[in-house]
């Protein structure tokens, strides 16, 4: 669900883009961040604990906890809570911590 109107903020989401999570393809605009599209297409859960293996959702929205950690496009341990959406991109939930392909 997203938010259409509102008294005070005026939204400027930009032309609608599709990208994949988890191979599912996913709408959204491209001024929106990942983790905002995901949100709209009813997807909660972005991932686990890495030690403990319980659920973890958007919780900070501004890039300070780790809630949102993802792999992009190949590359792990991206907060999609600040990441714009693009055309074509890969998102995938990642099971545990990321380890960086060198």
């Amino acid at each position: 669900m997203r938010i259409e109107e509102h008294p005070i903020l005026k939204f400027d989401r930009g032309k609608k883009i599709t990208f994949y999570y988890n191979g599912e393809k996913i709408e959204g605009y491209e001024n929106e961040t990942v983790a905002e599209a995901l949100h709209a297409a009813g997807i909660r859960r972005l991932g686990y604990s890495p030690e403990l293996h319980r659920p973890r959702g958007l919780f900070c929205a501004i890039g300070n906890c780790s809630s949102c950690f993802m792999t992009v496009n190949g590359e792990p341990n991206v907060r999609v809570c600040v990441l714009k959406c693009a055309e074509g991109m890969q998102v995938e939930e990642q099971q545990s911590k990321g380890v960086v392909k060198i």
